[in-house]
């Protein structure tokens, strides 16, 4: 899925859903999908390309940010930010993010 997305719009969703700053936590996981897309990108810029993780640690830098880390992990996956090994166990960051 891609979306037309303006540096104004998303400098403003982020700036809505994470009063605390960028690198805070996350207030709420939006509804729409378009703030889910950009929610989830910058939260997957928290992760190295290249480098592998393993699920309890893609779940300990995403419990940093928000408590339902299970949906962010997911829809990283789901949309293509990362790629998860066969038996879940190891996530990578796509390179397109």
């Amino acid at each position: 899925m891609s979306f037309i997305i303006t540096d104004k719009e998303r400098e403003q969703t982020l700036k809505n859903l994470f009063r605390e700053g960028p690198h805070g936590p996350l207030d709420v996981f939006p509804s729409k999908e378009k703030r889910k897309f950009i929610v989830a990108e910058h939260l997957a810029s928290r992760f190295e390309k290249g480098r592998a993780y393993s699920e309890r640690e893609v779940n300990e830098i995403l419990k940093q940010a928000y408590p339902d880390f299970a949906t962010i992990r997911r829809f990283f996956v789901d949309y293509g930010m990362m790629e998860r090994s066969d038996d879940g166990g190891i996530y990578k960051r796509s390179e397109q993010v």
